[in-house]
């Protein structure tokens, strides 16, 4: 359905409406499933699981992916309504607001930068009388300028540095001896190639193999911008991924000290190969070959990025919205719950429907949330520590909002013993197995274990390791600063069926609704599956609450030093 900007009483009338038909269609719930014994939960817990109900998290993801909510953009009229809407749900369910100044709000500053092409140029000019190479915008180059100014000149040397990692764990420095400060970092996307997993984790793709990490680290060495090397085996998609991301606004966190660089910009293979050629260096995937062995060492090419960036900047407040269930104790052993409530918005030169609803991504995780946060609101028994309920924003911007939840956790870091995520859990059954990638690095995965063999649901390995999944999902932002976490995703075992039929539904929904217009709500959708996984979550947030000591990363893991330092 086509946008049709509406006047503001229309709009409070329709949203009032709306909202009451929402809440007086949920009916009584069918019979919920009996919830298993397991050990260390009380019958009071016990009970509060079972009255999670299916029915009540559909009504959430209906409202939530009207057409009234405009697609939930950050910064948008209908990311304000999802937010009031959230918070609304957290008060009626008797949850404390534990947002800013006692509020259900934390405000999120960011700003959107958006490269203007036809006003943006790039070169390569080498220091010797060889002929620059222009480069072209979208076809040879993609770019963003972090900074947020409207317009950059650069004019700064590159450095060849390798995968450009940092990893004391794994005695590798692709930056020993090289200094960055005012140079363009040449690097190589993915990590080191391994078959030992103590070594970058063998196939396993590692953070440092992200090309968030790329920038991260280059710009705290002072560098101006990055150019990373696409070459689609080691990315594991084609350059048109690349550039149709960057075609798009990005937003940054306002004040992000790993957020500065004038270019951050991925270049495509053969163009680093003219690159590569300009500067003496030779053959492109035989340098890539080098510098993923012992031995590397960055070198500075007689070449310098010359560049002209203009670029469209807006700044803009979104916000996180965050509840709390208060614990029978005070102190450490916290539990902290997330899911993302924005999606895409709308796309304003689509023609025909241009609102992504975002029905699975990500109301159904804000669906659970709510249903879990009412279920621990309203037993009869307090948890044994505070339960934290946190839906953020401008996750597919980056993460953006839970890197905020992060770094401004609304109890310290090391007073959080657990954070479970949801995010997309489609609606079309009973899962029998899950995908709980990262809960193998916490020492509480015996329980984790137990609980899931109670719920009859198979733990899954992850089936792409090397795809970097756990790096790619809010719980990440809160395992950057330490506090134990992952996401429960379903598996591809439902039910009445075989693994290949929940294959195929994934596959159909990747292919015709992910991040487009037709992921809207469905009146045949199957809530049954979302209420298990949010009771096994909730047993496991219970259970986790009631440690005896704080969860911990299994000795070392790459965030168990972020762990320590949260305590410092």
């Amino acid at each position: 359905m086509t946008y049709d900007a509406l006047a503001e009483t229309m709009m409070i009338r329709k949203f009032l409406s709306t909202s009451a038909l929402v809440l007086s269609a949920v009916c009584a719930a069918a019979q919920q499933p009996a919830v298993p014994e397991v050990p260390g939960l009380p019958a009071a817990a016990r009970a509060a699981t079972a009255s999670i109900d299916s029915e009540k998290i559909r009504a959430h993801v209906r409202f939530l992916s009207l057409d009234l909510l405009e697609g939930r953009g950050p910064g948008t009229r209908g990311d304000r309504l999802a937010a009031e809407y959230i918070a609304t749900q957290f008060s009626l369910e008797g949850l404390q607001p534990a947002g800013e100044n006692h509020t259900w709000f934390q405000r999120v500053p960011l700003y959107a930068v958006h490269t203007t092409e036809d006003k943006t140029d790039f070169s390569f000019v080498p220091a010797s009388g060889s002929q620059s190479i222009e480069l072209h915008y979208g076809e040879d180059i993609v770019a963003k300028d972090q900074t947020g100014q409207p317009s950059t000149d650069i004019d700064a040397p590159i450095v060849f540095v390798g995968y450009g990692i940092h990893a004391p764990e794994y005695q590798w420095d692709d930056y020993a001896g090289v200094d960055m400060k005012g140079k363009i970092a040449l690097v190589i996307v993915n990590e080191p190639p391994s078959e030992d997993e103590s070594f970058f984790k063998g196939k396993a793709l590692t953070y440092y193999g992200r090309w968030t990490y790329k920038y991260e680290e280059a710009a705290r060495r002072g560098a101006v911008g990055v150019l990373i090397i696409h070459r689609t085996d080691l990315a594991s998609y084609g350059w048109n991924v690349v550039r149709n991301s960057q075609a798009i606004e990005k937003s940054y966190l306002q004040g992000d000290p790993d957020a500065t660089l004038r270019a951050a910009a991925w270049i495509q293979h053969d163009v680093a190969q003219k690159l590569l050629t300009l500067g003496g260096l030779g053959d492109l995937d035989q340098a890539i070959d080098s510098a993923g062995k012992r031995g590397f060492h960055g070198v500075e090419l007689p070449v310098h990025l010359k560049a002209h960036i203009e670029s469209r900047v807006r700044r803009y407040d979104s916000t996180n919205v965050i509840g709390r269930v208060p614990g029978a104790a005070s102190g450490g052993g916290a539990v902290l719950y997330t899911a993302h409530y924005d999606h895409l918005g709308i796309d304003p030169d689509a023609k025909g429907d241009n609102i992504y609803n975002g029905a699975a991504d990500n109301g159904t995780g804000c669906g659970i949330l709510l249903e879990m946060a009412r279920a621990f609101a309203q037993s009869t028994q307090k948890p044994p520590h505070d339960v934290y309920f946190a839906s953020v924003t401008a996750e597919e911007q980056g993460l953006l909002g839970s890197q905020y939840l992060g770094i401004h956790p609304p109890v310290p870091a090391s007073g959080i013993t657990l954070d479970l995520n949801y995010d997309m859990v489609l609606p079309i059954g009973i899962p029998r197995s899950v995908n709980l990638t990262g809960a193998e690095r916490i020492d509480f995965w015996p329980t984790i274990r137990t609980v899931a063999k109670t719920f009859d649901l198979d733990l899954l390995p992850d089936p792409t390791p090397g795809a970097g999944h756990y790096y790619r999902s809010d719980h990440f932002s809160l395992a950057r600063v330490g506090i134990p976490a992952f996401s429960v995703d379903q598996g591809e075992l439902f039910e009445s069926h075989d693994e290949s039929w929940g294959h195929a539904q994934y596959e159909d929904y990747v292919a015709h609704h992910y991040h487009q217009p037709s992921d809207e709500y469905r009146a045949d959708w199957d809530f049954r599956g979302n209420a298990k996984l949010a009771r096994f979550g909730f047993v496991l947030g219970w259970l986790a609450s009631g440690q005896a000591k704080p969860i911990e990363w299994k000795p070392g893991d790459e965030f168990e030093a972020a762990r320590r330092k949260s305590r410092d």
